[in-house]
């Protein structure tokens, strides 16, 4: 079933919580243009985590190890909640 990018949005900001667990991120609005470095301060095994959720949710292509090989390390760093839902879009079109 494919999901319109606000609920993919909704779906990743789940599993954000989800992952991260602490009750100060219940607490922040999460967009698309949240950051996973500077506001949620998300750890790599975070990351990583989260990751394998939304691969088990939305399917084996999507494939972010990848993805990420593909990108410098400040392009890393700069990665956003909207960036990973645009690249969950691209392996569903």
């Amino acid at each position: 079933m494919l999901q319109t990018k606000s609920e993919v949005l909704d779906t990743i900001t789940t599993f954000i919580r989800d992952v991260i667990g602490e009750d100060w991120v219940e607490e922040i609005e999460i967009t698309q243009d949240t950051s996973f470095n500077g506001e949620l301060e998300l750890e790599s095994i975070e990351f990583v985590a989260l990751a394998e959720k939304l691969q088990a949710h939305f399917g084996e292509d999507i494939n972010f190890v990848e993805w990420l090989s593909g990108k410098d390390l400040e392009e890393i760093i700069a990665l956003t909640v909207g960036d990973v839902a645009e690249f969950i879009a691209k392996c569903r079109s």
